[in-house]
């Protein structure tokens, strides 16, 4: 069970890799549209979390169901704004920073929300 939490959380961060280089790439001047990079990312991070939670939950490990909820949240909004606009050959200069900022904030919420990060 170990080396399946292990292997979900390595495609879940490669998942967020994906999202924020996509989103990252088109940093500066310039239209911006939604990537194969962020809507691959984004649908890969959001279905491994889900898989990772699940797991977690199978497991002798009983996850944080608030930390779980405010990702959950998050990454649904990500992923909905992304597949809604995947089709359209721009994307407003706004929509395309709260992509970015949600995104980190995800990746942020899921480091320092954790004890797993603590000193010992």
């Amino acid at each position: 069970m170990e080396t399946l939490r292990l292997i979900l959380l390595f495609v879940h961060i490669l998942g967020f890799a994906a999202l924020i280089g996509g989103l990252v790439a088109q940093a500066g001047p310039g239209e911006k549209k939604v990537n194969a990079a962020m809507r691959d990312g984004a649908g890969t991070a959001f279905l491994a979390g889900l898989a990772l939670v699940g797991v977690l939950s199978a497991g002798d490990q009983e996850p944080d169901n608030t930390k779980v909820g405010v990702k959950l949240l998050i990454g649904l909004v990500v992923l909905v704004l992304v597949m809604v606009n995947v089709r359209k050959t721009s994307i407003p200069q706004g929509l395309w920073a709260g992509l970015l900022a949600l995104s980190v904030l995800n990746v942020a919420i899921a480091v320092f929300w954790s004890p797993a990060h603590a000193w010992a």
